[in-house]
């Protein structure tokens, strides 16, 4: 509640708080000397005090609530504008980008990166852009250079991005001067076999175990060798893969989204006032800078970052986690998988609940290229791959 303390001084200020009762002034907490009275008012009725006529010495020695806030903007207006000025500076610096590194040995490519970046639009001593402006400047680059890069990654730290890239190693011409055999990486059945050198001695649709011989280099003529050669070729295989997935039968989830921004609040007690402010339909994870505070009144000015928040609340039951199931498993998958690999069926075999999880196997059958290579006995003479191939 808005008050003040005041002191009243004169010739017996008892007479003027007799006044002060007839015009129906709230007193509290009055503290009585021959020559002085000190009485705490509400904010209404000090008005009513100071229009009052009289010839006592009226002065304010200290207020509460919200006045006291005012009073201390007031008397501190000058440092708390140096203080929003300053913090203005600092927000508005920590938004620019004063340097951008990339990480890659060779000269070229770092320069090839930095001129992609300015292409899009990301450079020194510009603003800091979105999450989403950002992937979107990757996905660019990748695809402007996807002859040249392989990845790319870019990370904000600070007033720095540091750029992470990684080559696209060409195929380059294979030194190996062994002869040797085509064999299985993986049991699988076998759904595709090519050879541009060596012998075929198995068809599709077999089944085959990791290291089985597929294309030979020994070629045979009946019981007799032949010749040896450098086999080549390529083997497609269908893999098959079983995934367990747990899953909670109550999930939450809060994922950062990216957005994010910094706010000026002014907290008073268990109120705030922000600039700008806060919208109420979304999720906030808040950090608090403090940059001034009392230690006697429930005062803060703080910079708090915003983090917005993506929440998920899911139930589980056996019923509906199939789907879910599917997705983690695939995406679990995909991470031991390459690119050009094709998952050609998926099955739920079981789903079962352990106390609080429910557990849910996956069964996979995927195409992936099974070749691999293994040495035989002998070396290559210089030009004899090139006729063996031919």
């Amino acid at each position: 509640m808005n008050r003040y303390r005041l002191s009243i001084k004169g010739k017996n200020p008892n007479s003027f708080l007799k006044m002060l009762v007839m015009k129906k002034v709230k007193l509290f907490n009055i503290v009585e000397s021959e020559d002085e009275v000190k009485i705490t008012v509400l904010e209404e009725d000090y008005r009513k005090i100071i229009e009052m006529k009289t010839s006592y010495r009226i002065s304010i020695i200290n207020h509460y609530g919200f006045l006291k806030l005012k009073h201390l903007i007031k008397k501190y207006k000058f440092i708390l504008i140096f203080l929003l000025f300053t913090l203005f500076i600092i927000i508005f610096l920590s938004q620019l980008i004063f340097s951008i590194e990339v990480v890659h040995q060779k000269e070229e490519i770092r320069q090839l990166v930095l001129q992609d970046l300015k292409e899009f639009g990301l450079e020194k001593y510009k603003f800091r852009v979105s999450y989403e402006k950002k992937e979107e400047i990757r996905n660019k680059i990748l695809e402007k250079e996807k002859d040249k890069l392989e990845w790319l990654e870019i990370d904000n730290i600070g007033t720095k991005y540091i750029v992470n890239v990684e080559e696209r190693l060409t195929n380059q011409k294979n030194e190996d001067n062994y002869f040797r055999n085509i064999v299985a990486k993986k049991d699988s059945m076998i759904v595709k076999i090519e050879a541009s050198a060596g012998e075929i001695i198995r068809k599709k649709y077999d089944y085959v175990k990791k290291g089985d011989v597929l294309i030979s280099g020994t070629i045979m003529n009946r019981d007799r060798e032949v010749a040896k050669v450098k086999a080549d070729g390529k083997v497609l295989g269908e893999v098959w893969y079983k995934v367990g997935v747990s899953l909670p039968k109550r999930y939450h989830e809060e994922i950062r989204t990216g957005n994010t921004f910094k706010a000026l609040t002014i907290r008073i007690s268990n109120k705030r006032i922000s600039l700008p402010i806060k919208d109420k339909n979304k999720s906030y994870e808040t950090f608090d800078r403090v940059l001034l505070k009392s230690n006697f009144l429930p005062f803060k000015l703080v910079v708090e970052e915003n983090y917005e928040l993506k929440i998920i609340d899911k139930k589980f039951t056996t019923s509906n986690a199939e789907k879910e199931a599917l997705k983690l498993a695939i995406k679990s998958l995909k991470t031991k998988l390459k690119d050009e690999d094709v998952i050609l069926n998926k099955k739920v075999l079981k789903k079962t609940i352990n106390n609080s999880t429910i557990i849910v196997d996956v069964f996979f059958k995927v195409q992936e290229d099974i070749t691999d290579y293994v040495k035989i006995s002998g070396e290559l003479q210089e030009g004899e791959e090139s006729e063996n191939s031919n």
